[in-house]
């Protein structure tokens, strides 16, 4: 059982404080996409963009920059797609929508953001856009913030999640050693994580800096097609459940720490897929906070609620576990460009899948689970992708 849809080639740029631009961005990750899987651009029928932007960059209509990839592409139709720090993924979705409607067969999709040409203060408030705005109580909370009160909530319902978030934080480091497509390539001590210091401060009581990911500009690419046309192309890989779940955006109407629209998102896909989490090889979730990892683990089903530190202490989430997560480096150590964030994630699970991973290779890699959220826990996507049989 699948979506109809396959990947069948991926784009990434390096992740970081990069000197291109939001267009040079956006039409490097388009030429490697189409390059890697070689198809011609005529035959694109639909250009989809992942771009959350908020006042980060001045290209308030950026769909059509990815037809300067291309002269083919002009007279494409194309738009951009914008579900806060989802966006990436809720461009797959149109895309994906688009084929499934019958009209189109291929279709480019590209995340992109350009971050890091603002200050810290102008990006902590650009992305504060995307909390509600009509209770001044929340509308005044940064995102740390919104995560510091996660953390905080979870320490009195459950036990102080401090170590289990620094251990995060080394895992996703460590894992980015492996990825040079990530932002930043240093390791940490589970003792400076865990420890506040000048060097690892409180950003939003408790979360220290590293619990907080990257300011970060990027994008990435993927060429979507039907599943009868990708048995045409070299390497696919099926798009086996796709499956998205939006909440309240008010926190005041529902249970942060619940996850529940992570949780059904999650048991929407694995139900779609007919999978269960013991069938999947590895998996890259939204680490935007270390705090969201843990819930995360606890949303998909790998401890019950309150004991998502189970996952670390077994070893499941580590490299050669059960289930090894962020491999990538996730959010943490890969980086954030909000918009690229969700096209990263599959485009990086379909090198996995095509066994083009490099030092990330998960061995005999079959089925990977991606997780992106836009806000907190507000927009929730969950894909399942399997690796092409041959």
């Amino acid at each position: 059982m699948t979506t109809g849809v396959s990947i069948v080639g991926s784009g990434h740029t390096q992740f970081g404080r990069l000197q291109e631009n939001l267009e040079e961005l956006i039409v490097a990750a388009t030429r490697e996409a189409v390059e890697e899987s070689g198809i011609d651009p005529n035959d694109i029928d639909a250009v989809f963009l992942g771009h959350f932007n908020s006042g980060l960059v001045a290209d308030g209509f950026a769909s059509s920059l990815i037809h300067q990839a291309y002269p083919q592409l002009r007279f494409k139709p194309g738009m951009r797609a914008e579900n806060a720090c989802a966006s990436g993924f809720a461009a797959i979705h149109a895309g994906m929508n688009t084929i499934r409607a019958g009209q189109a067969r291929t279709v480019l999709v590209v995340g992109a953001e350009k971050m890091t040409s603002r200050s810290t203060k102008e990006v902590t408030q650009a992305l504060a856009g995307a909390g509600y705005q009509n209770d001044p109580a929340e509308a005044s909370l940064s995102f740390p913030q919104v995560f510091g009160v996660a953390a905080r909530d979870y320490d009195a319902r459950y036990g102080s999640p401090l170590d289990a978030m620094a251990k995060i934080a080394v895992k996703n480091h460590a894992n980015a050693m492996s990825n040079p497509l990530a932002h930043m390539h240093k390791e940490f001590t589970f003792e400076h994580c865990s420890t506040v210091s000048e060097m690892n401060p409180e950003i939003a009581p408790p979360l220290r800096l590293t619990d907080c990911s990257l300011v970060t500009d990027g994008a990435a690419a993927l060429i979507l097609t039907t599943d009868e046309n990708a048995a045409t192309f070299p390497k696919s890989v099926a798009m086996r459940a796709a499956e998205h779940v939006n909440d309240f955006l008010p926190m005041s109407r529902r249970d942060f720490l619940a996850f529940e629209g992570p949780e059904r998102a999650f048991a929407q896909a694995f139900k779609a897929a007919n999978v269960t989490l013991e069938d999947i090889d590895f998996a890259e979730v939204h680490d935007c906070f270390t705090i969201a990892e843990l819930l995360t683990y606890e949303a998909m089903g790998l401890a019950p609620k309150g004991q998502g530190a189970r996952a670390l202490e077994d070893g499941t989430v580590y490299r050669g576990g059960a289930l090894p997560v962020n491999l990538s480096g996730g959010l943490k150590a890969k980086g954030h460009p909000v918009g690229a964030t969700g096209v990263s994630m599959h485009a990086l699970a379909f090198r996995q899948l095509t066994n083009q991973a490099g030092d990330l290779q998960v061995p005999g890699a079959d089925l990977g689970l991606l997780f992106n959220m836009g806000g907190s826990a507000v927009a929730n996507y969950v894909s399942v992708l399997e690796a092409r049989k041959v």
